[in-house]
């Protein structure tokens, strides 16, 4: 984990990146990828069903005397809200990884976190699929030239790792080669562990459970890499449910924005401990 207060996204690299077999047509401006998703939105989801709900009560205002429906405080928007406005300041526009199984969980979590924090969000793998021309594209491309594809991946995730205020949903490519974890490094990276049988009820790709559970058995020690693991299980744990799908994208996206507070918490010790007499 590296906290620095990096380039902002509207100082993109201008640099051309051209791996074998892609082209990206220069400047490489990510601003007007079809992947940048500037989030706005105060509503609630289940992780799930994605149903939105809000949650209000009616207080009496005690100097009015008037009955008036507000937000309550502890709707768990507004929690995300207020604890993403009380580490911004320490965060110093550090860019967040997040790294896991892809998911809808991870995706909904990444753009509500982009949204708190007033980031900008990417996903790494669509931003490589759209280089080479699509997804199918992309996956011909993988399959003649893996090689190539990796120097592709490599590619994105240097760019990204070179600015500042973004959320970036990184494929499993980032956590496969000492380089891209380097990378990873000029930001906090969390890992988002969400069980392979929970992955596989919202997967519509059609892979098999089977072929999830041992994706996520290969993958598992290069996603432990990261500065930090929100698991889904620990989360619902916490929150005393016994069903997994009753939490929400607010409920992950508050447990990882206590975990970003805990490290920029210590990197600010280290850093006084650091300084001499």
């Amino acid at each position: 984990m590296e906290i620095i207060a990096g380039t902002t996204a509207t100082t993109m690299a201008t640099q051309s990146i051209t791996p074998k077999g892609l082209k990206f047509d220069p400047p490489f401006s990510l601003l007007h990828s079809q992947s940048y998703a500037p989030i706005r939105t105060s509503l609630q989801y289940s992780i799930i069903s994605r149903k939105p709900r809000i949650t209000t009560r009616s207080i009496a205002d005690d100097t009015t005397s008037n009955t008036v429906t507000k937000v309550a405080a502890e709707d768990p928007s507004f929690a995300v809200k207020k604890k993403a406005a009380d580490i911004s300041t320490e965060l110093k526009g550090t860019s967040v990884f997040l790294v896991g199984m892809n998911n809808a969980i991870k995706t909904h979590l990444g753009k509500f976190l982009a949204d708190a924090l007033r980031y900008y969000y990417f996903d790494s793998d669509s931003l490589v699929f759209e280089a080479a021309g699509g997804e199918s594209a992309a996956k011909a491309f993988r399959e003649s030239d893996e090689k190539g594809y990796q120097q592709a991946e490599t590619e994105v995730l240097k760019q990204l790792s070179s600015m500042g205020r973004l959320v970036v949903c990184a494929g499993n490519g980032a956590v496969q080669s000492s380089a891209n974890l380097a990378l990873l490094r000029h930001g906090i990276s969390l890992w988002i562990d969400v069980p392979p049988g929970m992955v596989a009820r919202m997967d519509h790709s059609g892979f098999p459970e089977s072929e999830l559970f041992a994706l996520y058995k290969e993958m598992r020690d290069g996603y432990a890499t990261a500065d930090v693991t929100v698991s889904l299980q620990k989360v619902a744990s916490q929150l005393g449910y016994d069903d997994l799908d009753a939490v929400t994208t607010e409920d992950m996206t508050l447990e990882v924005l206590k975990e970003i507070e805990k490290l920029t918490r210590k990197k600010k010790m280290m850093e006084e401990a650091a300084r001499p007499f």
